[in-house]
Order: C-alpha cells, then sequence, then structure tokens
C-alpha cells in the first residue's frame, strides 16, 4: 500500500479566513483562536436615536405647513338622516370593500381575512426555502406545471365572480413569471432580475399588486352605488 504524503507548512496563523486547512499544536500556555471579520457597527445612541428625532421632526413641520397653505377636503357636519352615496370605508378599508362588491360577505369579509392572518402567522414556522433559491432554481418542468395548474384554478374562479380587479393583476404577475421561466438567448436584466427572485417574492407582488389594485379602484373608479365611474368625469 503507498502512502499518500501531505505537505503541511508550519506557520503561525490564527485566522481561520486566511488559512482554512492547517496543522495547529496548542501549548499550555496558548489557546485556539478562530478571528472573524467585524462588520461596521452603529450605535443605537446617540446615531440612530438622533436621525430618527430629526426625521419627525421634519415630518411635523411638512404637515404642519401643508396644513396651513391647503385646507382639507372635508365635507359637511355628519347627518344621521343623509347617508352618502357611495358610502367608501377609510382608504385602508377600501380593497375589502372592494372585495364584497364580488364575492359574499362570509368570503370576503371572513375567509379570506383569516386565511390571509393564519399564513402570516404558520408560514415562519415552516422552514421553506431557507436558502432563498429561485423559483425555477430546479426541478423546472414540475414546479412549472403546478404553477400553471394554480393560476389556471385562481383565475377560473375570478372568473366565476367576474372579479377583474382581482384578475388582472393576477395575469400580469403570472405572465411575468411565466416569462422568467422562458430560456432566452439574451435575457434583459429585467428578467434576469425575475429569475434570481424565490417563490415568496412572487407571492408578496402579487398579494401587493392585488392590494393596490383593490385600493386604487375603490377610491378613484367608485361612483354612487359602487358603480364605475371614471375620475375625470
Amino acid at each position: 500500500m503507498s502512502e499518500i504524503k501531505n505537505k503541511f507548512e508550519g506557520e503561525i496563523e490564527s485566522n481561520a479566513l486566511k488559512a482554512p486547512r492547517r496543522v495547529v499544536f496548542i501549548t499550555k500556555k496558548t489557546s485556539a483562536k478562530v478571528k472573524q471579520k467585524v462588520a461596521p457597527e452603529l450605535m443605537s445612541y446617540p446615531q440612530l436615536l438622533l436621525r430618527g428625532i430629526i426625521a419627525f421632526e421634519i415630518l411635523t413641520i411638512v404637515l404642519v405647513i401643508v396644513s396651513l397653505v391647503w385646507d382639507a377636503p372635508l365635507e359637511q357636519l355628519a347627518n344621521p338622516l343623509l347617508t352618502p352615496n357611495p358610502a367608501k370605508a377609510p382608504w385602508y378599508f377600501l380593497g375589502l370593500q372592494e372585495l364584497l362588491h364580488y364575492f359574499p360577505p362570509l368570503v370576503a369579509g371572513i375567509i379570506i381575512p383569516t386565511l390571509v392572518v393564519v399564513a402570516l402567522i404558520v408560514i415562519p414556522y415552516f422552514n421553506v426555502n431557507i436558502k432563498g433559491e429561485p423559483l425555477w432554481a430546479s426541478d423546472r418542468s414540475r414546479r412549472f406545471l403546478i404553477f400553471i395548474v394554480s393560476v389556471a384554478v385562481l383565475l377560473i374562479f375570478l372568473g366565476l365572480y367576474r372579479a377583474w380587479t382581482v384578475l388582472v393583476p393576477t395575469v400580469i404577475v403570472g405572465g411575468l413569471a411565466v416569462v422568467s421561466f422562458l430560456q432566452l438567448d439574451k435575457p434583459q436584466h429585467l428578467v434576469r432580475f425575475m429569475r434570481a427572485r424565490p417563490l415568496s417574492w412572487w407571492v408578496m407582488t402579487w398579494f401587493i399588486a392585488v392590494s393596490l389594485t383593490l385600493t386604487v379602484v375603490g377610491t378613484l373608479f367608485r361612483g354612487p352605488g359602487w358603480s364605475w365611474v371614471w375620475p375625470w368625469r
């Protein structure tokens, strides 16, 4: 049996990043020490706290100036005998009110918000794609088939209820995901960026796109009886 000779060079070095393969001799008066890179640090006080106070003061001054220059679009005193048409919710609830226009109250008011809250609570407890690998990084054909079937089922469901304000952003985000799946000869910078995104990024992008669309439509395009109106008319 031939012996494999390893060549070791003796040197004084304790940095594991610089010399990861080495033989360490520890004497009685020394101990092994591994150095690591120390990232730049920023103290919470006074740097971070003072910056937050300055930003808050600037925002307060801007709001005071805006309130002095422009009048707030307030209506007359509330009249319990006169209900405005349409009676719109605050802007942060307009998306939910827009969903109520398409789906039954049980679905839009209880089931969908409950599923969103439960997902936000449960998902962090599952080790899903810890490495953050792109959506099409491995098993491309199987993932693409699951993606197409899921999007198709969602589009059919939205089409049955004629929920166009949810269907349109779903088609756009799904189309971008399909474009990122295609093997283009010379992909653009945007395509390369989308190819590197994980599934969580696509789901969050779809959620934000749907939320913004519902809020914008409920704010600008809904008139009396929650009918569709153009803002400039």
